[in-house]
């Protein structure tokens, strides 16, 4: 469905939740009630018509706009079965990726060895998925929420840990806008809670500037973060523990 049908289906519904029926509204915009039900049924309507018809609710056209994107159905995760429906097919995994991260069409075809054709049988798995909505001319609307996460332990999180979180790490992290932070630290469960939210909170931070920056050339964006904490005792010193029985 194309966004100016869902609009129209928005409208409808808006219509009837304030018991305005095609013949009032034909009355009231003074048309044959024939006439509005082929608008409707063939969702073809000027800018001018449709806040004409808003205006009899009364609403502004901006508000119809709110009530259409408030109405699509958003997902912060995909199912176990589509996540390895991405795992099983590289080019399609890819793909995702690079939607989730804010490349469009062109860019994706510019930036890897997938060709057009390809990149289009991607984009309408990943419609049928619904993470995007696969728009006219091969644009592409996110259909994830803000706080979109793989399944923790899902395939797609297992994925990255065998084949690229090693490839990631192996660096010296010295380079400009490169840091590596590892540091030890024994803390209290309470104080550990305190430093999981600013993990959070810089996480969020992270997604906030990576959606400032998505207009800017794909050039422009490479940074990639980790973020981690956890109880760890290094396995090269377990040796020199003592047993809870030693004197």
């Amino acid at each position: 469905m194309t966004q100016a049908s869902a609009l129209v289906d928005t409208l409808k519904r808006v219509l009837k939740q304030h018991q305005l029926t095609y013949g009032e509204v034909a009355r009231r915009l003074g048309m044959s009630e024939a006439n509005i039900k082929r608008q409707f049924a063939s969702r073809r309507f000027s800018l001018e018509r449709l806040e004409a018809i808003c205006q009899l609710i009364p609403m502004e056209l901006s508000d119809l706009f709110y009530l259409y994107e408030s109405s699509r159905q958003r997902i912060n995760q995909l199912t176990r079965e589509q996540e390895e429906e991405l795992v099983r097919d590289r080019t399609l995994l890819l793909v995702a990726v690079s939607v989730r991260n804010g490349l469009s069409f062109d860019e994706i075809v510019r930036q890897y060895a997938i060709s057009a054709t390809e990149c289009i049988r991607c984009l309408a798995a990943l419609d049928r998925l619904k993470l995007i909505d696969l728009l006219p001319g091969n644009h592409i609307r996110l259909r994830i929420d803000e706080d979109f996460r793989w399944l923790p332990n899902g395939p797609i999180e297992r994925f990255f840990e065998q084949q690229v979180l090693g490839q990631f790490l192996r660096s010296g992290f010295h380079g400009e806008l490169e840091q590596r932070l590892f540091v030890f630290g024994l803390l209290s469960e309470a104080s550990a809670s305190v430093l999981h939210g600013k993990l959070q909170r810089l996480a969020a931070d992270l997604a906030d500037l990576h959606r400032q920056d998505a207009r800017l050339p794909l050039s422009h964006r490479h940074t990639v973060m980790l973020l981690a904490m956890r109880p760890w005792e290094a396995e090269v010193f377990k040796p020199f523990l003592r047993t809870p029985d030693a004197d």
